[in-house]
């Protein structure tokens, strides 16, 4: 595997483990609905501590991440920000706004998302899958990022051209395009087929179906208007631009998917209900057995010629047409700014690049199921939280998506943006735009770090709920469900059948009482509930050996506070 080399890239190689674990915290009247963490959400922060704070929730259980980096112009003024301390990495560090004379500007970009992807993978699903815009700029540093930080570069799915541009400018190559690139966290686990049952064109079609059978009773006159409609239209139709039929169900085509492909099939006779002779077969034989077949012309799902020497086909109707995911995907990007302008009509421009909110849900509805978890992580205007409703609005679906954002618009844009689109915008009178598509969302801010060497003095005690969830994480790399935790017993939750406890106030007297410490009376306590399982317990101090654990069978370990910050997961 080919190596991406770059100046810091030994600094920043672990850099994620440093960053320090910040809660989030709620901010309830910012929000729609009820505050909760387990919903959807927007964080305001620094997006490299956001992740680290969104792992003890959400570690492994993201399905779909969509974001759009800087792209590295060198005209974006983006400044490289992350807190390293080594001094050799500082002195070239300072230069910042990085601007496009910056011989190290492609250096200070991978530095930036190294950390940022090893976060994100983390935060993958084992069948995840993330998708990043980029352009030519960084396009090549990006892929060996991304194929050395996934462990193999057959983790790639593929990269998608978006034509979003007509570039008139006298150049030598006219630039008209962007890219989105695909990778999974791990490929044999991603479904191996995406189809998408939304499509514009099919939404016209089933509709025009629905209009000619009301209008024309007659089958032979519903055929011949519809007809006229189709040579009309059908420069507007593709890929449905051969659905040239219709009968009271609806618009269709005929398939030739009754071949079998590739191999010998099935050999019977069909045969032609004009002439009585059997119809052509297909030149590897029939796809299913003769019963299907025989279904199939009960049905009257079969299509014959005009004679028995044409192949009969299936009829496929446009309300069943699945879409398939394209390489090349054209579409204005000018749609973007128009969109925004809708939802902020008391503004004149409210965002320098967003990105069309139909490019995002189209990628989005190949790549994600009902019930996924989007995030996003370079939200923006909030276009990808726009694209989750619009879908969830479509399918009845409850995806949920998580935003970050840290710039200083986080609130006035990407949060009021999301708010419009749920409760309506003010002043207008067109739907959905009027009422708004519902639902709700959480606006977090990151708290203070969550300093376990602080326990020692005492200084900026996290509350019970933040240190559980780091401590958790730590212990079982799973992501902590708040629901199951129970602060009043000391029980913090269970992952592959290791039960984890905290002992903890966030009180400096009491830490040093003896209440603070692991009692022998308290591990018999946690392990008569669950005698088979494994139980950790954190706490400052022990009244009880291990070795005195182990001698009365108490399946029960000690992890001493605050020198937990290693993974006791044993192998």
């Amino acid at each position: 595997m080919t190596e991406l080399v770059f100046k810091g890239k030994e600094f920043v190689w672990n850099h994620h483990l440093a960053v320090p674990f910040r809660p989030l915290v709620m901010q309830p009247d910012k929000g729609v609905g009820e505050a909760r963490l387990d919903g959807n959400l927007i964080v305001q922060g620094d997006n490299l501590h956001a992740l680290k704070a969104l792992l003890p929730l959400y570690a492994g259980k993201v399905d779909c991440i969509f974001i759009d980096p800087p792209y590295n112009t060198g005209n974006e003024g983006w400044a490289y920000n992350d807190n390293l301390n080594a001094p050799m990495i500082k002195e070239w560090l300072d230069a910042n706004p990085i601007g496009i004379e910056d011989g190290l500007r492609h250096d200070k970009w991978c530095a930036m998302m190294w950390p940022r992807l090893r976060l994100l993978f983390d935060l993958l699903s084992e069948d995840g899958i993330i998708f990043i815009c980029i352009d030519d700029n960084e396009l090549y540093n990006l892929r060996l990022m991304l194929d050395e930080i996934s462990g193999d570069p057959s983790n790639w799915i593929g990269t998608i051209v978006w034509k979003n541009v007509t570039d008139n400018n006298p150049t030598r190559i006219a630039v008209e395009h962007e890219y989105i690139i695909c990778v999974s966290k791990k490929k044999e686990s991603v479904e191996k087929i995406w189809k998408s049952q939304f499509s514009d064109v099919k939404d016209l079609l089933v509709r025009v179906g629905e209009e000619f059978a009301q209008d024309f009773p007659d089958p032979y006159a519903m055929q011949s208007a519809y007809t006229q409609w189709f040579r009309e239209h059908k420069s507007e139709l593709w890929p449905l631009d051969r659905y040239k039929y219709i009968d009271r169900d609806g618009i269709y085509t005929g398939s030739q998917s009754v071949h079998n492909p590739g191999r010998e099939g099935y050999r019977y006779d069909v045969i032609h209900p004009r002439t009585g002779e059997p119809c052509k077969q297909p030149l590897m034989g029939y796809r299913f057995p003769e019963e299907t077949m025989r279904d199939l012309l009960a049905q009257d799902k079969i299509l014959f010629g005009d004679s028995h020497d044409k192949i009969i086909e299936l009829k496929v109707y446009a309300k069943e047409f699945l879409d398939k995911l394209p390489s090349v995907i054209e579409l204005d990007g000018r749609t973007a700014a128009y969109e925004l302008r809708d939802l902020f009509p008391d503004r004149r421009k409210a965002f320098d690049t967003p990105k069309p909110t139909q490019l995002v849900e189209k990628v989005l509805s190949y790549a994600t199921r009902r019930y996924s978890i989007v995030l996003d992580s370079f939200a923006g205007s909030g276009t990808t939280a726009h694209a989750v409703m619009n879908l969830n609005a479509k399918d009845e679906g409850q995806r949920r998506f998580i935003l970050v954002e840290g710039e200083g618009y986080a609130d006035e844009l990407t949060r009021e943006r999301v708010a419009r689109v749920q409760v309506g915008v003010p002043g207008a009178t067109a739907e959905p735009l009027k009422s708004g598509l519902g639902g709700s969302f959480t606006y977090c801010t990151l708290g203070d770090p969550v300093e376990l060497d602080h326990i020692l003095t005492g200084e900026d005690l996290p509350s019970f709920d933040a240190l559980a969830g780091v401590l958790f994480h730590m212990a079982t790399s799973q992501p902590l469900d708040p629901a199951r935790m129970d602060e009043a017993r000391a029980y913090v939750g269970e992952a592959g059948g290791t039960h984890v406890w905290l002992i903890y106030r966030p009180d400096l007297d009491w830490l040093k009482s003896p209440e603070a410490a692991l009692t022998l009376s308290f591990a018999r306590k946690v392990a008569d509930a669950r005698p088979d399982a494994r139980h950790l317990v954190f706490a400052p101090a022990r009244n009880v050996s291990q070795r005195l654990l182990d001698a009365e069978g108490v399946p029960v370990e000690f992890v001493p506070l605050p020198f937990a910050l290693y993974r006791v997961e044993r192998s």
